[in-house]
């Protein structure tokens, strides 16, 4: 057993990844931070954990050392502290974007401002497995993904890995997302009309985690347009590309098995009958899947990504890396495998 404890813990992140450690074998949740909270039970703030926990939220300042520290803050605060969090526990996972890129002028250029950790930049694992599965074990510090990048990098790493992209035209990466992507304030906005304006997962150019694909899958440039739907839990990433050939899709199944095969948590789907052909993010809420599909025209094609934004695209990757950093299965605590009907 080890000892986890979650900074950050009353966003839908931190408590989404405080549910997984609940029910995790080989886990003990240590404490739960959150400044504003510190003092209120967690089921006040996660409803769904009522009667699974007695914990109560605590400030950081009362954080005691643990084995592993997981970090579910805002953007931008995780670099500000990340020398007092390491004199806690030997390892971290960052959940945040503040060490997700290597490059750190591509960071000041995405973020706006320059990294206020950079010595410590360069000792995080970029966490999705699907990328980084060998440096991932073993690692002492591990950051976290973005959901839409994540999203875009599973629906086109198929095609990197088989030089199959025409370098002169970049994939154009269409995402619809719900609104707890951005956060709390934005889900309930999508319940309460009068509060609309809220919403804020609403980036037709320019999106951030563009900055994470280019860097994942080594493409010159790629382009994330991201607009929210009436859905709460979810991501599904259409990425137009073009090929330097045409294909069929026999060969696509080739390439496409040969990249997954593998994966315990990317699944194809792509059928010729049935109500869902091809992914749907209803039916991945609450699971670490990431189900993929694609349709092929001559040398245009068409690449579908569907996960769970706060699962394969925040917390549920997460705990994936957390169990490869312990040497673990890394499917550890991960094997819901959804609902159905939704």
């Amino acid at each position: 057993m080890i000892r986890v404890s979650i900074v950050g813990a009353s966003g839908y992140a931190g408590g989404e990844l405080l549910r997984l450690l609940l029910d995790h074998p080989q886990v003990e949740v240590g404490q739960v931070t959150s400044e504003r909270q510190a003092g209120k039970f967690v089921h006040s703030l996660h409803p769904n954990l009522r009667g699974r926990t007695k914990l109560k939220f605590v400030p950081s300042a009362g954080l005691d050392p643990a084995d592993v520290i997981c970090l579910a803050l805002p953007h931008g605060h995780a670099q500000t502290r990340i020398e007092e969090f390491a004199a806690q526990a030997a390892r971290i996972v960052d959940l945040s974007a503040d060490f997700r890129l290597r490059d750190l002028d591509l960071y000041e250029k995405t973020y706006g401002s320059p990294h206020q950790a950079p010595e410590w930049n360069e000792r995080f694992v970029y966490g999705l497995p699907e990328l980084n599965r060998k440096q991932l074990a073993g690692a002492t510090h591990v950051s976290g993904v973005g959901c839409n990048a994540t999203a875009s990098n599973l629906a086109l790493l198929p095609l990197v890995k088989a030089g199959l992209l025409d370098a002169e035209r970049a994939p154009i990466v269409d995402l619809k997302v719900g609104s707890s992507e951005g956060g709390n304030k934005a889900s309930l906005a999508s319940h309460h009309p009068e509060r609309s304006h809220v919403v804020r997962s609403f980036a037709p150019v320019g999106h951030r985690h563009a900055a994470e694909v280019v860097q994942g899958l080594g493409l010159a440039e790629v382009h994330l347009s991201v607009t929210s739907i009436e859905l709460v839990r979810g991501v599904l990433a259409t990425a137009h590309c073009w090929l330097k050939e045409p294909a069929e899709d026999k060969e696509l199944w080739k390439v496409f098995r040969g990249a997954y095969r593998d994966e315990p948590f990317v699944r194809l789907v792509k059928d010729k009958k049935g109500v869902y052909r091809y992914p749907e993010p209803k039916l991945l809420w609450g699971t670490n899947f990431a189900d993929v599909g694609w349709a092929v025209e001559g040398r245009r094609l068409v690449s579908i990504c569907a996960i769970d934004n706060l699962m394969k695209g925040a917390a549920g990757t997460a705990l994936q890396c957390l169990n490869l950093m312990q040497g673990w299965d890394e499917s550890l605590g991960l094997s819901f495998p959804g609902l159905h009907p939704i």
